[in-house]
């Protein structure tokens, strides 16, 4: 039985496939509703232990993931647990860094890398995805 989120719960992006995953940022309080069953944190060091199962991938803020090849299997990860498992996807504010790993595994599902920023935007938060540098790491993004 699917454990996904509820398209009307803050923060969740439905991806084409019909697959939710939730983007936050970790300064703010978990959001009410059930928990994740796993979360895929983006944080220049180590995340505070959750209760559920986790995978930390080293991104300092405003900056691209320390190891490409690290990001791409975290969001290969994210994305196909998204299919059957509540996941989220968080960094400090729930801006930049998630909404660049939201962009990224959106093309894992299908969305043209010229429109992942804006499909992210649209369906999640119209300012994610802060710097240039983010902007570009999405369009030359390949699954």
């Amino acid at each position: 039985m699917k454990q996904t989120w509820e398209p009307s719960q803050e923060g969740v992006l439905v991806l084409p496939s019909g697959r939710s995953v939730r983007g936050r940022g970790l300064h703010y309080a978990l959001p009410e509703g059930p928990l994740p069953e796993f979360g895929l944190y983006l944080l220049g060091k180590r995340p505070p232990r959750v209760e559920w199962e986790s995978r930390w991938l080293l991104w300092p803020d405003l900056r691209l993931p320390a190891d490409e090849n690290e990001a791409l299997d975290a969001f290969r990860e994210a994305w196909r647990r998204a299919e059957t498992e509540r996941v989220e996807v968080a960094c400090w504010r729930g801006i930049g860094r998630t909404g660049t790993a939201l962009a990224c595994i959106a093309i894992l599902d299908g969305v043209p890398p010229a429109q992942a920023v804006s499909y992210v935007r649209r369906k999640y938060r119209w300012r994610t995805v802060e710097t240039p540098g983010q902007r570009r790491y999405v369009a030359r993004f390949h699954a």
